[in-house]
């Protein structure tokens, strides 16, 4: 499926590319505010994609009908998880990376961002993806399909760095889920750059702030 977008590009000729999925029941508008508060004025031209999920019957919220990378049927770990739907949209977000790619950026200049369930989404395809990424952004979030990871994770990404940042007060996403998650990617040599808030299910100024320090790191040392 080609996913409808928003773009913003904080230049002209973008040398980079953010990829960022928004989550469950939200939009790609709902990260779009973000860009101005987040980017600094001497980064070099980047370009923010925001892609719309599909819509689709969620099951934890009645079968009503919603945007969203996938089924949810519950928000414990225990849940059954909708692997048809997470594998669809993994590789609907690799076509949106051949499209960046097309239009002359290369795969070690393309972030992958997400939150709640899109950074599962951000997760999934970065780690699984066969070229090296320049980074991937996961906020209040988990890796879904933990059990085949282990066996499908792409060497090429092995080494590729991850902010994560999770709330503290988090009732929708545990934290945790979100800590769980993490050791499972430690445990498997993967840097993880973890931040803890004292929020909920939210984005706070100080991990905006925290992600600007991390994207300016990577971005300079690209």
């Amino acid at each position: 499926m080609t996913l409808s977008t928003i773009e913003r590009e904080t230049a002209g000729q973008p040398v980079y590319s953010i990829l960022w999925m928004h989550g469950l029941g939200a939009d790609g508008n709902d990260f779009v505010p973000l860009v101005p508060e987040l980017v600094a004025a001497d980064w070099p031209a980047l370009r923010f994609v925001f892609p719309h999920a599909p819509v689709r019957p969620v099951t934890i919220n009645g079968g009503m009908p919603m945007r969203a990378w996938y089924d949810v049927t519950g928000f414990d770990a225990a849940a059954r998880q909708d692997e048809s739907g997470i594998r669809a949209s993994i590789a609907s977000i690799e076509s949106l990376i051949d499209r960046e790619n097309e239009r002359g950026i290369a795969d070690d200049h393309i972030f992958l961002a997400g939150f709640s369930q899109g950074g599962a989404i951000a997760l999934s395809t970065g780690l699984r993806h066969p070229r090296k990424l320049a980074g991937i952004i996961a906020l209040s979030t988990w890796l879904p399909l933990h059990d085949a990871f282990a066996a499908e994770r792409a060497p090429a990404n092995a080494s590729t760095p991850i902010f994560w940042g999770h709330g503290t007060g988090d009732p929708i996403v545990a934290l945790s889920r979100g800590v769980a998650s993490r050791d499972l990617l430690q445990s498997l040599g993967y840097t993880v750059d973890w931040h803890t808030y004292p929020m909920p299910h939210a984005v706070y100024p100080e991990e905006i702030a925290d992600l600007r320090v991390w994207l300016a790191g990577r971005l300079s040392g690209l």
